[in-house]
């Protein structure tokens, strides 16, 4: 029996259609949201992505700012990219793509952005309100990643609540904040955060009701890890050469379609919907002021 397909693409079309429902109603309230991308550099994975960004804006909706700078961009003017957008009343939350070239510090630059213009969710402010969340709503952007992968397993009904979750990758952007979203208060999953000082992987996620790979090696998770029904979410990405060219390779081994119960395909799973958790924190922040 091979798993259910958890469709990032299809999950994602009917979120923006929501959201598209919700720029029209701030508008008629005289509320334009607007999303601003900060690209530094050359990467061609990043250019794409902030297209895609781009395009999701004009599809909702939401107005949209880009600033593009070169790779020899120096520290000041990266600076004074994040102090126009900081200011800008057309823009309501922005993003800085990551990675940035070498040389610049990711989090120093990270803590310049506003907060409450934060669409990445990835200020220390707001990763902080994220560890402090009890029970209640929380009034600050989610990290993009973790949201979608959160939103995904409850729109296909994947039980959370007590549910054991395995997440392979400790990184800031998906799993570190991934574990406390899913053990929040109102989720209640159980959180196991594997990563490579974990001793015998493979034996704590044959364990887990729910698996989510994000650390980048291509088909590290192996079928016979996996409980048989369990919902498995191929989260990290790899772009290997080949004789065509070049491809895209998730974590998860292709043969635990026929083990999980849930399937999310890499590319088309996760990654949209982080697309779509940026549009919606956009729109939510517009909504707020």
């Amino acid at each position: 029996m091979s798993a259910i397909i958890l469709d990032g693409r299809a999950t994602a079309g009917a979120i923006k259609t929501e959201l598209t429902q919700e720029v029209v109603a701030l508008k008629k309230r005289g509320i334009t949201p607007g999303l601003g991308t900060l690209l530094v550099g050359d990467d061609p994975g990043s250019h794409s992505y902030v297209a895609g960004k781009h395009r999701d804006c004009e599809q909702v909706g939401v107005h949209s700012v880009r600033i593009d700078l070169p790779a020899n961009a120096k520290e000041a003017d990266v600076r004074s990219a994040i102090r126009d957008l900081n200011t800008a009343k057309d823009v309501t939350g922005y993003i800085v793509q990551l990675p940035l070239p070498f040389g610049f510090d990711t989090n120093e630059i990270l803590e310049l952005i506003d907060p409450d213009k934060d669409a990445d969710g990835l200020h220390p402010i707001n990763l902080g309100r994220l560890v402090l969340a009890g029970s209640g709503e929380l009034t600050s952007p989610l990290p993009c990643t973790p949201a979608g992968i959160v939103e995904l397993l409850e729109r296909y009904q994947v039980q959370l609540r007590g549910a054991e979750v395995a997440i392979i990758g400790r990184g800031i952007t998906v799993g570190r904040p991934l574990g406390l979203l899913l053990n929040k208060k109102g989720i209640d999953s159980t959180v196991t955060l594997l990563h490579s000082g974990s001793k015998d992987i493979g034996h704590a996620v044959k364990r887990a009701d729910i698996v989510i790979a994000a650390l980048g090696v291509p088909h590290f998770v192996k079928a016979e890890w996996i409980k048989p029904g369990a919902a498995v979410l191929d989260v990290g990405i790899t772009r290997v050469d080949n004789a065509e060219g070049s491809s895209l390779i998730g974590d998860v081994d292709p043969a635990v379609v026929e083990i999980a119960g849930h399937l999310s395909p890499n590319p088309g799973g996760v990654g949209p919907m982080t697309r779509a958790m940026l549009v919606k924190n956009v729109i939510t922040a517009a909504g707020r002021n």
